[in-house]
């Protein structure tokens, strides 16, 4: 399955070194803190929520080249988020990576069958976000 970039979309013209957009969902706001922080010293946009509502109406609003997505929420939790981004078309190609404190092999699966991209687990690195947005963000050109 190949995923396409809407024409001009982001990656186009910019090239690599911009940064990229990244939305950070995350109920917990030290985690949230933490990734921004990581993320802006890597020379990224970074966009945050605190839950999957507020996720998809940021989604919708600063359309995202990558987004961070915490699988234990309140009201919506990372699976449903992740199942209702990827099923908008606008917004099927951006990548969405699962985090968790939970390392386990159903919790993976389980992200990759609405989705997600990769899982990563918390207490992530400041490597760990920064290869992950590397390995992901769409390529430029």
């Amino acid at each position: 399955m190949e995923f396409q970039l809407p024409e001009g979309g982001a990656g186009a013209a910019a090239g690599t070194a911009h940064g990229a957009k990244v939305l950070v969902i995350d109920d917990s706001n030290t985690i949230r803190r933490s990734a921004e922080i990581f993320l802006r010293q890597g020379g990224h946009e970074v966009l945050l929520a605190e839950d999957g509502f507020d996720a998809l109406a940021k989604v919708n609003d600063h359309d995202p080249e990558l987004i961070f997505c915490d699988i234990l929420m309140p009201r919506l939790d990372g699976y449903q988020t992740c199942a209702i981004i990827k099923r908008n078309p606008r917004y099927a190609h951006v990548p969405v990576i699962m985090l968790s404190s939970k390392d386990g092999l159903f919790d993976k699966a389980r992200g990759r069958m609405v989705g997600s991209q990769d899982y990563l687990t918390k207490p992530f690195t400041k490597e760990q976000l920064l290869r992950a947005v590397e390995s992901f963000r769409p390529a430029a050109g």
